[in-house]
């Protein structure tokens, strides 16, 4: 039987549900379509929240002709193949082609090089569809020629109406009577992400066995935690199982970050996805605690995209224990967000005329840079001067943590500029 999610699939843009930040009246995207011309676009955005089923609308909506791969089964061969069968019918001559990759992350460099001919002559619109952050993933001649577009995860009254949706119109579901005593579990455990929603509120109709069901908060987590672990295999709790992850290792706990770690593997995660997030925290969590953090998982990043699976796994777990078992600390995380903070407050704060640059003879008569001081012309390559704006000067943005190295920093401050930056 095919599944729920698939059945509720919507038919034409008007039944839609979500992204109203892309499609309403005078949005973007809308405005595009409106226009009946779009760009090659990146779809940008976490599991279930219709990427795939937005890419068909807008085909649709265009009455474009729709060529459709999954960059999991499909490679070189298989792009050129459908550019030919394009090119030979002349379709480009008077309605683009849309070509929709979905997971276009997935596809390797050579793979998106094959794209760019037909993308740059307007022979295809591409579209693709992806979880990862296309900076990162998609070449950037690719990019270039694309616009991207975030699509958000649903929000509870968007996945509210999907479900009503489903109730009222599906097939199966609107033979049964079906009452929605309480949700809250189901759009919680959904995450968002509206075919997980939509898949689990099956199970639980099914396990009914009658065709009277009521939905209650308790109802969704019995019989959705018999199920998790099939949705894991199928990257669903994507988001939930990074997060238990990165925190396991920021609490010093290096079995459950090894754990967390096995779980994504068995999903069949992106291998470079987990290496990244393992940067981030290396930096974000441990920091200047442990600069060598930040070299061994920036490392680790680079040998897992030249080994691979199945030994990419090893490496994995040699950078997770060790960050897991390093010194914490967060103090360069605080410092740029306080200092971002003071930039929005304060905004653009004249730079102080000693630190300015003099290309010009004007400049230099009007004092740009004449008394700042070259430090390396100072014992220890140290002086006392201005450096920052007038407006916020004093302004200390290091607050150091409980760690050694972060409080012999702080003492290094302190050493030269005395009470200055102690606040």
């Amino acid at each position: 039987m095919t599944p729920l999610a698939e059945r509720m699939r919507p038919n034409i843009l008007n039944e839609y549900i979500g992204q109203e930040h892309l499609l309403e009246k005078n949005a973007a995207l809308k405005l595009a379509l409106d226009s009946g011309l779009i760009p090659s676009i990146i779809f940008w955005g976490p599991p279930g929240v219709g990427k795939t089923t937005l890419a068909y609308l807008i085909a649709k909506y265009l009455k474009r002709p729709f060529h459709e791969l999954s960059a999991i089964s499909s490679g070189v061969k298989d792009v050129r193949e459908i550019i030919n069968k394009i090119n030979q019918a002349g379709m480009f001559q008077e309605k683009g082609t849309i070509l929709f990759i979905d997971e276009i992350h997935r596809f390797s460099k050579t793979q998106q090089d094959s794209l760019l001919g037909a993308v740059e002559k307007g022979l295809i619109t591409l579209i693709g569809a992806t979880t990862e952050n296309p900076s990162f993933e998609i070449i950037s001649a690719l990019l270039s020629r694309c616009q991207v577009y975030n699509l958000k995860e649903h929000s509870k009254l968007s996945l509210s109406k999907i479900l009503d949706k489903a109730i009222k119109n599906d097939t199966i579901l609107k033979e049964k009577k079906i009452e929605l005593k309480e949700i809250e579990a189901l759009l919680t455990i959904s995450g968002g992400d509206a075919r997980k929603m939509l898949n689990i509120f099956e199970i639980i109709v099914h396990s009914f066995k009658t065709d009277n069901i009521v939905i209650t908060n308790k109802v969704v987590e019995n019989t959705s935690q018999k199920s998790f672990f099939s949705y894991d295999k199928n990257g669903e709790q994507h988001h939930d199982i990074i997060s238990a992850f990165i925190k396991s290792i920021r609490g010093s706990d290096p079995n459950a970050a090894i754990y967390w770690l096995a779980r994504m593997i068995e999903c069949g995660e992106n291998p470079s996805f987990i290496a990244r997030r393992l940067i981030i925290s290396a930096s974000e969590d441990i920091g200047l605690a442990n600069p060598n953090a930040l070299l061994i998982a920036n490392n680790c990043f680079h040998a897992v995209k030249v080994v691979g699976w199945p030994e990419a796994r090893i490496i994995l777990s040699q950078c997770t224990i060790y960050l897991a078992c390093s010194e914490k600390g967060n103090t360069s995380y605080k410092a740029i967000d306080k200092a971002q903070k003071i930039v929005q407050e304060t905004g653009k704060l004249s730079v102080p005329i000693a630190l300015r640059n003099a290309p010009t003879k004007l400049m230099k008569e009007l004092g740009y840079g004449k008394e700042y001081k070259y430090s390396h012309d100072f014992p220890q390559n140290f002086v006392d001067q201005e450096f920052m704006p007038k407006e916020i000067k004093g302004m200390n943005f290091i607050i150091s943590g409980s760690s050694n190295r972060e409080k012999k920093i702080t003492e290094e401050i302190k050493k030269k500029w005395g009470k200055k930056y102690i606040k």
